[in-house]
């Protein structure tokens, strides 16, 4: 059921009106609304939409966050991996090839949602057209983001906010297809240490050194 919801949203089902403000008055709101949160942890549901609505892959993931730089993206099914940082490198875990490869760590060069959740909205403005959409009777707030880059790979990037809580966002390929994550079990400014920016390698796995020395 709560799969069909989301792909019902993902489809433009939801009936939103829009709120005609200046796109700086909405980078202003969304900054508002992400600012609050200074770590989080949810589960997550990743679901890969094909252009006639079928799910061509559905993942569950775990996240944690911790602001400015820490980020933790672990894939549990249905193909185990790990991502994570602590701001300076970056360790991809593949644990079915029993490797992991380490990098430096850009911020710039990461995925716009990792940006965001991170609180990183400066470049917004220069990047993208901006529209809120708002339905005051389900409580949703919805950032559109329409990239000016022609090149780019996506049409549109959404951010959902349910009741001012992050909800889920959605990247709209031009393609027609669709990445969907949905957040479930927030859990907002624990604390989280440091140490679970950083990780170890377990014994016996291929270690890929592609970082190097500032």
């Amino acid at each position: 059921m709560e799969k069909n919801l989301i792909v019902t949203f993902v489809a433009g089902c939801l009936s939103v009106t829009l709120n005609i403000a200046s796109a700086q008055t909405a980078v202003d709101d969304l900054d508002s609304l992400l600012s609050e949160t200074e770590t989080m942890s949810a589960d997550v549901v990743q679901l890969i939409v094909e252009s006639d609505g079928g799910i061509l892959e559905e993942s569950n993931i775990r996240m944690h966050l911790k602001k400015p730089d820490g980020f933790y993206w672990e894939t549990l099914s249905p193909f185990p991996e790990l991502i994570v940082t602590n701001g300076r490198l970056l360790w991809n875990y593949q644990p079915d090839l029993e490797q992991v490869v380490i990098e430096n760590w850009d911020s710039n060069r990461s995925e716009l949602a990792a940006q965001l959740l991170s609180g990183r909205t400066e470049n917004l403005l220069t990047e993208y057209s901006i529209e809120v959409l708002t339905d005051t009777d389900m409580g949703t707030e919805e950032f559109d983001l329409m990239p000016k880059a022609s090149d780019s790979v996506y049409e549109t990037i959404s951010i959902n906010f349910q009741s001012g809580g992050l909800d889920m966002i959605y990247l709209n390929s031009k393609n027609g297809q669709q990445t969907v994550w949905q957040f479930r079990n927030i859990e907002k400014n624990k604390e989280l240490a440091d140490s679970l920016f950083e990780f170890v390698s377990p014994p016996g796995i291929e270690v890929i050194e592609n970082s190097y020395v500032q």
